[in-house]
């Protein structure tokens, strides 16, 4: 039995090694750029009118809304799903994969990643739909069905179906169950078992059912309040670290730049190094996954222009600020090094213990308790958006509590096949969001126009 759980194991890492390599790249990366071009350099350009957009004051539109949060709680809800595991654990496996190189590819991907997340939150309040129950929706598969037609209503299915697994919080459940057992219980003398993580994860799964069960309007409160504070307290801890050990930041930022273009092994490893980059960076920050749209179509916002500018500022955030954050502290450490297993957070919880002994590793795990359950809290939303359009309006809850269980099914799995089972949901995601998107882009090209131009 143990044998053949194996071997289904190495099937998917291998698979997801096909599927998440150069076909990923060019779909999100080459994809992202082709938007980054066509909207003329819109996450730079119009960066500053981002800013603007969140103090717009929608109570003055308050006739015409259509939504359930607003397009800040929206913005607060989808960075709450990306500001997790990703930007700690994910940076980590990318470091102990690509080497300090991958850093650099991550930043690119944050730029190519705010114009495609722009034309995502444009498109969520562009083509919103009806529910079974007669209320709006918005998210791909309303992109898809409402923006390319009814026939297309396969691929919104096809969506909706790779959601419902892609949106289980697999890797946050595993990776904070394995920093408890790492900094707490292990120290104590208990031994990493199944039955110790299934515990922990039963304790997980009640917590994170306490907030998920009461729906949006709780997991947007709660979103709105947790993801300031967190990406606030990580600074604070980051900038210790950095005055601590200031001397070490110029060889920080140099391996950053030297791995990220160096050739010395070849075309090859250069390849690879961005690839590792690049697809890290896509499980971050879910720019042309289709997760976020979902969030700001639940926005009471009736501009799509305004939702899209404010949209593209999460990749900026959570792929160029909080992984720059995560990065230097174990780049300074250096134990990334040399280790050929995806050690996660295991390398992340070094690193600090190494750089700020005694407290260092229990700081991080602070952080990485809000980490893990802001993503967990937003994710079961989109779960629910996906069950409510495969099966109707009024079963969403069926879906929470299968979500609330598979928490402690992933706190006990092999986090490499974790990772592999993510990056293939994730990449038939993108499949089906970037044709949407790539197919609709003349649409917001318009919009961009006509909004630009009155302002």
């Amino acid at each position: 039995m143990q044998e053949m759980l194996d071997a289904i194991s190495q099937w998917i890492i291998a698979a997801a090694d096909v599927v998440c390599g150069y076909p990923e790249f060019l779909l999100l990366v080459g994809g992202g750029l082709f938007l980054f071009i066509y909207s003329g350099a819109v996450s730079i350009r119009r960066l500053p009118w981002s800013i603007r957009a969140l103090r717009h004051k929608q109570a003055t539109e308050s006739g015409k809304q259509s939504g359930q949060i607003s397009s800040v709680q929206a913005l607060l809800s989808a960075i709450a799903s990306t500001v997790g595991m990703g930007n700690i654990a994910g940076v980590a496996i990318a470091l102990t994969v690509g080497g300090p190189g991958v850093i650099f590819w991550m930043w690119v991907s944050a730029i190519v990643g705010m114009s495609t997340k722009f034309f995502e939150g444009t498109l969520s309040i562009m083509y919103k739909g009806r529910d079974s129950k007669g209320e709006l929706q918005g998210g791909p598969m309303y992109m898809i069905t409402e923006g390319l037609g009814k026939r297309w209503r396969p691929l919104a299915v096809a969506f909706s179906v790779f959601g419902l697994i892609g949106t289980l919080c697999f890797m946050q459940a595993n990776q904070l169950v394995e920093s408890f057992i790492t900094v707490l219980t292990t120290p104590m003398g208990f031994a990493n078992t199944v039955g110790l993580r299934t515990v922990l994860g039963l304790i997980i799964a009640a917590m994170v059912g306490i907030v998920v069960l009461g729906g949006i309007t709780r997991i947007a409160k709660w979103a709105s309040r947790i993801v300031p504070l967190m990406v606030v307290i990580y600074f604070v801890l980051v900038l210790v670290v950095m005055v601590l050990y200031y001397d070490r930041l110029p060889g920080v930022f140099a391996a950053i730049f030297h791995g990220a273009f160096t050739m010395e092994a070849g075309f090859g490893a250069f390849a690879y190094v961005a690839l590792t980059g690049a697809r890290r960076a896509a499980f971050v920050n879910e720019a042309g996954i289709g997760t976020a749209s979902m969030m700001h179509g639940a926005s009471k916002n009736t501009d799509p222009i305004r939702e899209g500018l404010i949209a593209m500022i999460a990749p900026a955030i959570d792929s160029g600020f909080i992984c720059t954050l995560t990065s230097i502290p174990i780049i300074m450490a250096g134990n990334y090094a040399g280790l050929t297993d995806v050690k996660g957070l295991y390398v992340a919880l070094g690193a600090y213990g190494d750089l700020l002994p005694g407290i260092g590793q229990y700081l991080l795990l602070v952080i990485v308790f809000f980490f893990a359950f802001s993503t967990m809290f937003s994710y079961s939303y989109y779960g629910q958006k996906c069950t409510n359009f495969l099966f109707g309006a009024g079963k969403e809850r069926y879906y929470s509590y299968y979500y609330i269980i598979m928490l402690v099914v992933g706190a006990v799995i092999p986090l490499d096949t974790l990772v592999g089972i993510m990056d293939i949901v994730f990449a038939l995601m993108a499949c089906c969001t970037m044709y949407t998107i790539l197919r609709l882009s003349p649409q917001v090209k318009a919009a961009m126009r006509t909004y630009f131009n009155n302002k």
